[in-house]
């Protein structure tokens, strides 16, 4: 009898993490994948990102739809509580052997939560990571929640084993996400001219940008130092929405306020290949989203890295920390388009995070234990 493997995936982030994974659990004869979604990929104002689940060939076992009404912390906690509600009842259902679990959000508690009462064993990605902001205290919880760790980096396996994990239950096996990168066919950057409308001969800035949590009630300013600043620079622009945590619609509200200016071009969400293709297209990435962190180095992509979401976290030399300011993040751009020497060490950057098999990696661990 196969292994029934559950997946939970809430955003587009995490299911592009995942999807080597899910990948290679279809592929095994000795697994059964069953897929949980839950969270922003279910909401229309987040781009309605189920469809590229299901575009994608996965079968559904479960949706379970959260309030995301309100830019709110209370609303998250609200949410973790309807999505513990709602999980309970699909795992009745499903009766997995094991739950995997990605990363520090909400949802990933909620996950853990109903496993460890409904004596489930529970595999958790990219765990013993530090972000400096409330996400590093979930992502910990959920490592003390689980039974199974695959964290990306020997840094992030040492601060699990400090918080008391055993040896046996620790497997390093990289960033999914590398495995993508490695494999994926990526569209010609002449069709990503075409879609995104930009010039690939004329310098490109990519700005995606999440609100902390933490500092929700400054997340509009912080978005508007990164957004005058594209603005004063004056070059092609593309922007992607941020994900649904607390803030993330006062974002929206703030980027929609630059869509008329010709060479900012403003998208709620493309598809995980597309998102990819882009960077590979584009001369700087801007914002504070871990792709640029993790994925990034592999494309030898400058980055700048703006406020305090990412402290603490494993980066290659492609990087650029700045705070939220619109001086220091104009200044790190230029250095990104147009530091001859910066750019050079960038496109040599070597990756932090693993060698691009972890995909397989996982599923064949997820076989045997």
């Amino acid at each position: 009898m196969k292994r029934k493997i559950a997946v939970v995936t809430g955003t587009r982030a995490d299911y592009g993490i995942y999807l080597p994974v899910l990948k290679a659990i279809q592929r095994s004869s000795k697994l059964d994948l069953s897929l949980i979604v839950t969270g922003m990929h279910l909401s229309e104002t987040f781009g309605h990102t189920v469809d590229e689940i299901e575009k994608d060939g996965f079968s559904i076992d479960a949706k379970i739809p959260l309030g995301l009404l309100e830019d709110s912390g209370a609303s998250m906690a609200l949410d973790v509580g309807i999505c513990i509600l709602g999980l309970t009842d699909a795992l009745k259902k499903i009766k997995p052997d094991i739950l995997l679990v990605l990363g520090d959000r909400g949802e990933m508690l909620a996950t853990t939560i109903a496993g460890i009462y409904m004596n489930i064993p529970v595999a958790h990605l990219h765990g013993g990571e530090v972000s400096g902001t409330v996400d590093e205290s979930i992502r910990h919880a959920i490592t003390k929640l689980s039974h199974i760790h695959f964290p990306a980096t020997e840094e992030s396996a040492e601060r699990i084993r400090n918080l008391g994990e055993d040896e046996f239950r620790i497997y390093v096996v990289g960033a999914p996400a590398l495995d993508t990168i490695l494999s994926e066919t990526f569209v010609p950057k002449e069709e990503m001219g075409h879609f995104f409308d930009i010039d690939i001969n004329k310098p490109i800035i990519l700005v995606v940008q999440h609100p902390v949590t933490t500092e929700v009630g400054a997340v509009e300013r912080h978005i508007r130092e990164t957004m005058d600043a594209v603005v004063e620079l004056g070059e092609q622009t593309v922007v992607i929405y941020p994900n649904a945590d607390a803030g993330g619609r006062k974002i929206i509200e703030t980027i929609e306020q630059y869509r008329n200016y010709a060479f900012i071009k403003i998208f709620k969400n493309i598809r995980h290949v597309d998102y990819l293709s882009l960077m590979r297209t584009t001369n700087v990435m801007v914002g504070n989203s871990s792709s640029g962190i993790i994925e990034a180095p592999s494309f030898g992509l400058p980055v700048v890295n703006i406020g305090t979401r990412q402290t603490g976290r494993q980066r290659g030399q492609n990087t650029i920390d700045v705070d939220y300011d619109k001086d220091e993040i104009i200044k790190a751009i230029k250095v990104g388009l147009y530091d001859k020497d910066f750019k050079r060490k960038a496109s040599k950057c070597i990756s932090p995070y693993g060698n691009g098999h972890a995909g397989t990696a996982i599923a064949e661990i997820l076989e045997s234990i």
